[in-house]
């Protein structure tokens, strides 16, 4: 009897999930989904968050409304495992993960480090910086999860004559440290659509051939063909697990939804409908998000694809919006409300760990 209680109390805290439960999540096609309405959500208050920035914290900002904060993501076919920081950090023992990507990929970090802290409140830590390059340790468990600031994932020079992009390169500094990861979460796409000023590069080096510029998506997939071969030959899969995330969709236009008195993502208040959107979903589906399936598709090594972009795109109401700022100037309708969207992104990624490892 004791053993059975045992057994209980830990899975209630998130330590053991029994063994149909994870039979089911490795069969489950966890991105196939809806959210659904849970009282219970957010998993954490904002005001927890001490290195949360400021953009991304919509509440503190003077968001009025609380709906958008919860809603919790339904696979169809099972149920996620309740999300627990204790469990996480227990199975990345003496491991680092690190996050890899743009101001997105800083958004989810960000909400992980949440999501885990919220946990955790009273566990040192120690923050470390470093040539765009942050860490926080969990010193208890020894796990370090990092954020390295990399918008397109090649290598980016400056020069006497500017700033030079080659698409056929991985920079020295990123190699290093993506070796040294046991857990790596990529993500490139937002900077790639940047155009005249905002354009990241002055140049772009494809081979032998210098350019000002050149189509993006073309530009996009021969980018991500170096990542991947530099991935395939150079990470040991025997001890790291490599992720992609799916592209973060956008919601400027409102009208795209049906609401053609609506400005952007402004005042929206809860999700798309499914039995609305299978139609916008085909149509609204990121340019670039098909080259990153092709190309995760085709490596002989496992990359994972955390295939958030459809769920996210029925989130309308998970943007900063106005409340990117506590002045209310501007509007984002491209990063998202942390707590928010980006937790049920870690979710995920948690479901998937849980597959990996067990």
């Amino acid at each position: 009897m004791f053993i059975v209680l045992l057994v209980l109390l830990l899975q209630f805290f998130g330590y053991v999930n029994g063994e149909d439960e994870l039979h089911n999540l490795k069969e489950c096609d966890i991105y196939h989904g809806k959210w659904v309405y849970d009282d219970s959500y957010p998993l954490y208050n904002s005001s927890q968050c001490f290195h949360l920035n400021m953009h991304f914290d919509c509440q503190q900002n003077g968001r009025p409304d609380q709906q958008y904060l919860k809603y919790r993501w339904k696979p169809f076919a099972c149920d996620l495992p309740r999300f627990s920081g204790k469990d996480l950090l227990e199975r990345m023992r003496n491991k680092r993960i690190t996050f890899i990507g743009d101001s997105i990929s800083l958004n989810q970090w960000q909400s992980f480090i949440c999501m885990l802290h919220s946990h955790h409140p009273h566990a040192a830590f120690t923050r470390d910086n470093d040539h765009g390059f942050t860490q926080f340790t969990f010193l208890n468990h020894n796990v370090s999860v990092g954020f390295s600031w990399n918008a397109l994932l090649v290598e980016k020079e400056s020069t006497s004559y500017g700033m030079v992009l080659n698409l056929g390169s991985i920079s020295d500094f990123d190699a290093n440290m993506w070796r040294h990861s046991d857990v790596l979460i990529f993500n490139s796409w937002l900077w790639w659509l940047h155009s005249g000023s905002d354009r990241p590069w002055d140049f772009i080096v494809d081979g032998d051939d210098l350019h000002k510029d050149m189509d993006r998506l073309v530009a996009y997939e021969k980018a991500l063909s170096t990542w991947s071969h530099w991935v395939q030959n150079n990470i040991d899969f025997d001890k790291t697990l490599v992720f992609f995330r799916g592209d973060s969709p956008r919601h400027p236009n409102a009208s795209e939804w049906g609401n053609n008195d609506g400005k952007q993502c402004s005042e929206e208040r809860e999700p798309i409908e499914v039995r609305e959107v299978n139609e916008y979903r085909e149509l609204k589906k990121p340019a670039g998000e098909g080259i990153v399936e092709r190309i995760v598709r085709k490596m002989r090594k496992p990359v994972r694809l955390l295939d958030i972009t459809r769920l996210s795109e029925l989130r309308k109401d998970g943007h900063p919006g106005a409340y990117a700022s506590s002045h209310h100037q501007g509007m984002d309708c491209s990063h998202w409300c942390v707590p928010g969207v980006p937790d049920t992104w870690n979710h995920l990624f948690y479901a998937e760990l849980l597959r990996a490892y067990v």
